[in-house]
């Protein structure tokens, strides 16, 4: 986990469960304090408004969805022998992260669809996605065809559709059984199997 202040992780967790009760634009720093036991005041002590308070639970759950890939036991010959298998040993620890935080998949999804988010991409910190861009050099080293693609979009299809697809398990619109992951996946990785078969590595 990430390790903050107590309080302020308090914070952020109620910050996070209140967007999911109110939304986005709803919610108010008089709930987040509500939920999180303490009083307004003592809530501007750790963050300056309500803007600031959003970023910084982004950041949080970017960083713990980061940590999912930090502690993979990642072996890259699967790459060469399945490579969709090795697709899916990444993808589905991080598909069953969303699905097992129901507040902060709702937040993550929320705030990534918002005003907010396009201003705080602009600036954001990649780095802590170390693990995870070291593993996606090594598929397009392997299958040069990836290149092809254009890169924001293969992720943002990747990695925001898991998320929308884990949203719809918290909500309750799909049964969280392994027949729904499966299915997910299929339907995620269709079009990017087709660049990750033998021939699509000779040059």
């Amino acid at each position: 986990m990430i390790a903050l202040e107590d309080t302020k992780t308090r914070i952020i967790l109620a910050a996070m469960r209140a967007v999911r009760h109110y939304g986005l634009e709803g919610v108010r720093i008089q709930n987040v304090s509500e939920l999180a036991e303490i009083s307004p005041g003592a809530l501007y002590r750790y963050f300056e408004g309500k803007d600031q308070l959003l970023v910084e639970c982004f950041t949080y759950v970017d960083k713990q969805a980061a940590e999912i890939f930090d502690q993979l036991q990642f072996n890259p010959l699967t790459l060469l022998s399945n490579p969709t298998q090795a697709v899916k040993s990444l993808w589905l620890p991080y598909f069953r992260f969303w699905t097992s935080h129901p507040d902060e998949t709702i937040f993550y999804h929320r705030f990534r669809d918002s005003a907010f988010f396009p201003k705080y991409d602009k600036a954001r910190d990649y780095t802590y996605f170390h693990t995870f861009i070291r593993i996606v050099r090594l598929f397009k080293k392997a299958y040069p065809a990836l290149d092809q693609i254009n890169q924001d979009l293969l992720w943002h299809h990747m990695l925001t559709s898991t998320v929308m697809y884990a949203k719809y398990v918290v909500e309750g619109s799909l049964p969280n059984n392994q027949e729904t992951e499966d299915t997910t996946f299929q339907l995620l990785s269709t079009g990017l199997s087709s660049y990750l078969k033998p021939e699509a590595r000779q040059k």
